[in-house]
């Protein structure tokens, strides 16, 4: 069990593909067809060290991934190489597709943002946020794209927006992998 659970780390762990986290048909493939108890296995060993195990579903496909389950301090997230204000392009496109039920035209976005933010800069950003995953375009709609599902609480993000009173206090967090989160 202990050689399936490192395999189990391995494939989460190191990037082998295009975007981060393990499609649940590559697992079974790898790890056989109790794969669910050997993450929860793994899920347990590593949230001491701060991360955790989350199951997202998409288009009819779920997708494991390890992320960070405690906040990142300011300190250790300059070191991702992302500029403010290409996060506040992420942050308010990825805002207003789900205000719009997860797809809306670029051309919408990019006016929203031109307020604040250089055409240029804006355009680049979109650009970097689809190669990356962040975002996925088809014809000229832009839609969140599977990363995004991934690495971000996007209910948490939608109760941050609206308001929701208590949101700066801690979230209780349930086991993620054992009931994926749906796509919006």
């Amino acid at each position: 069990m202990s050689e399936k659970v490192r395999r189990a780390a391995l494939l989460l762990f190191l990037r082998r593909h295009r975007y981060p986290g393990v499609r649940d048909w590559e697992l079974r493939k790898y790890l056989g067809e109790k794969y669910r108890d050997i993450l929860k296995i793994l899920d347990e060993k590593i949230r001491d060290l701060g991360f955790r195990i989350k199951s997202v579903k998409v288009d009819d496909a779920e997708y494991f991934a390890i992320i960070v389950d405690k906040p990142i301090e300011s300190k250790e997230f300059k070191s991702y190489g992302w500029r403010v204000d290409e996060m506040a392009i992420l942050a308010i496109a990825i805002s207003y597709l789900l205000s719009k039920g997860g797809v809306a035209s670029r051309r919408e976005i990019e006016e929203l943002l031109e307020e604040k933010i250089p055409k240029w800069r804006i355009e680049r950003g979109i650009e970097r946020f689809i190669r990356m995953g962040y975002l996925t375009q088809d014809d000229d709609n832009l839609r969140i794209g599977v990363r995004s599902y991934i690495e971000f609480d996007l209910e948490r993000l939608i109760r941050l927006l609206v308001g929701a009173k208590g949101e700066t206090n801690d979230i209780s967090r349930e086991d993620s992998f054992s009931q994926p989160q749906q796509s919006i």
